[in-house]
């Protein structure tokens, strides 16, 4: 069976590398195929990688708060650039200040992100996700 590809990286200005580094590492050990752009990327850059690589996810991380702002019309240009439908994460710290979460979901629900992740989310539980969004079968154990 062909592993699910997700395209992962931190949005924007925003360079914080570690959690991005911890999650390629979960991903990967999880079974799917990363492609993993760094820090500092465009919605342009997922795009085009998540096209590239014939992606089955793009999942968004930021942490300087300015997520919302840099998320925005994301799922717009994935549709126009033929991606409709490709699954769309985003997690971390995407807002700013102290704002009741189950808001801030439904703002990027609005925008068009399937599932959206509060500061401090484990991988486990995003790797959940992957694998239920994705109708990943987990391999039966020998």
């Amino acid at each position: 069976m062909k592993k699910k590809v997700l395209v992962i990286g931190v949005i924007g200005a925003d360079v914080h590398a570690v959690g991005n580094q911890i999650l390629y590492h979960a991903f990967t050990d999880a079974g799917f195929d990363v492609v993993n752009l760094g820090v500092m990327v465009s919605q342009e850059e997922y795009i085009a990688a998540a096209i590239e690589a014939d992606a089955d996810a793009i999942v968004v991380s930021s942490l300087y708060g300015q997520g919302e702002l840099d998320c925005r019309g994301m799922r717009q240009k994935c549709d126009e650039a033929g991606l409709q439908g490709i699954l769309l994460y985003v997690g971390g710290n995407i807002v700013i200040g102290k704002q009741p979460f189950d808001e801030v979901e439904k703002r990027f629900k609005a925008m068009g992100f399937d599932r959206t992740f509060p500061p401090g989310t484990t991988p486990e539980t995003t790797i959940e996700y992957l694998k239920k969004d994705l109708h990943v079968e987990e391999e039966p154990q020998e």
